[in-house]
């Protein structure tokens, strides 16, 4: 699926994009998951912004990448979305590298971090992150640790 992708500050998003981001994540994280949780928690303000809009402009993936300091001590990738729309055409796989070389371009020489759902642990372990600690409860969802050690983010994992 050809998908035309745009990474931006907070500060550069305009106020449709903004409300269109917020909405795919409500859309997933709160609706579909069923799952309740503060999702404005002020690290949007910090990040940068990875959106996928399809061929007729709608946003169908998403996912904010995180300085080191924000989430964790190393950049960090969170709030990873596809729409039900594009599910199983290769978007996911497509956002994840997508933002793995925006990493490499912004914050040369870093470890990725990310808190991932326990069900998408192969996922991420395609692109290289292994499991760090036990697993836990956040918002009643297990999660797992995950680390992209930066030596493997330069070699440029392929899936």
């Amino acid at each position: 699926m050809n998908i035309r992708w745009e990474i931006k500050s907070f500060q550069e998003l305009s106020v449709v994009e903004l409300y269109e981001l917020m909405k795919l994540r409500l859309e997933i994280f709160v609706v579909e998951q069923n799952c309740s949780y503060q999702d404005a928690d002020g690290k949007d303000l910090k990040s940068f912004h990875l959106m996928g809009y399809s061929n007729d402009g709608v946003l169908v993936a998403y996912c904010r990448i995180l300085p080191a300091g924000i989430s964790y001590a190393e950049v960090s990738i969170g709030r990873v979305v596809s729409s039900s729309l594009v599910r199983g055409s290769g978007v996911g796989k497509q956002l994840m590298e997508e933002a793995l070389k925006c990493i490499q371009q912004k914050f040369v020489n870093s470890s990725v971090r990310i808190s991932a759902q326990s069900y998408l642990l192969k996922f991420y372990e395609g692109f290289g992150f292994r499991t760090v600690g036990k697993e836990y409860l956040e918002d009643d969802i297990p999660h797992m640790e995950m680390i992209l050690k930066k030596e493997k983010l330069k070699i440029g994992i392929s899936v």
